[in-house]
């Protein structure tokens, strides 16, 4: 059931992250961790799956015209050492699953209770700059950890303080992801937790959801109501993986 169920599934997935800029690592990873399998592929089949799903998303946002490569750089110079470092370890399940019920909680909580927040607060240049390197390298950690990209939380953080549009916000997340799953991957490949006939079905599942749905938030959708629409995924997921933790 396994085998038929998750590619519909991650089609959905992929076709609401998508449109904002997103590649759905965070569900993946919930979705994988509820139906039983086994927490040492989880990681590495998500961050496969944000890398097809951010990297369509990449071309659309950016043809659009709402790439800047100097609003995500920044982000990165600490996020991919961050990224391959998570990878890198050997994460015990229990550890595996306090991270990832508390990043999906965190999640949660931005997208109800933060996500229309702005900050008037202007940074000084150099707390800018602690901040993005502090960011960067957090988010990079989650990503080579759990599989979870980390876009969730910049796309709302860049519009939080004001450094780029919604749309500008989506672009960059869309590259975030992209670079930190791809320095995971490289980083997991080495263990053996590539397993790509189990992949397979699944890509081309969120190739398809990842195209329609890059198209038209790049275009059409409202970001706030998508998020939306995430967040009660999100949650359904919180309340499974709760069930299997106690």
């Amino acid at each position: 059931m396994t085998e038929y169920l998750l590619p519909i599934l991650f089609l959905f997935v992929a076709f609401i992250y998508s449109s904002v800029g997103l590649g759905g690592g965070s569900s993946y990873t919930a979705i994988m961790a509820i139906m039983g399998v086994s927490y040492i592929m989880i990681p590495t089949t998500s961050l496969t799956l944000n890398l097809v799903v951010t990297f369509i998303g990449m071309i659309n946002f950016w043809r659009n015209g709402y790439g800047r490569l100097n609003l995500v750089g920044p982000f990165l110079i600490t996020s991919i050492p961050m990224a391959y470092l998570g990878g890198s370890l050997d994460i015990p399940e229990f550890i595996f699953q306090i991270i990832l019920m508390s990043t999906l909680l965190l999640v949660v909580a931005r997208i109800y209770i933060i996500n229309g927040l702005t900050l008037s607060y202007q940074l000084s240049y150099t707390q800018k700059w602690v901040m993005t390197f502090g960011i960067g390298a957090a988010l990079g950690f989650i990503a080579g950890a759990v599989g979870i990209g980390g876009g969730i939380y910049l796309v709302p953080l860049i519009i939080m303080f004001g450094l780029g549009t919604e749309k500008e916000a989506a672009a960059a997340g869309a590259m975030f992801i992209w670079a930190n799953s791809l320095v995971g991957i490289m980083a997991r490949y080495q263990s053996g937790t590539f397993n790509l006939d189990f992949m397979l079905p699944l890509i081309g599942a969120v190739l398809i959801g990842g195209f329609a749905g890059s198209y038209f938030g790049s275009v059409k959708y409202n970001p706030k109501t998508i998020q939306r629409i995430m967040g009660i995924i999100i949650l359904i997921a919180v309340s499974f993986l709760l069930k299997e933790m106690l």
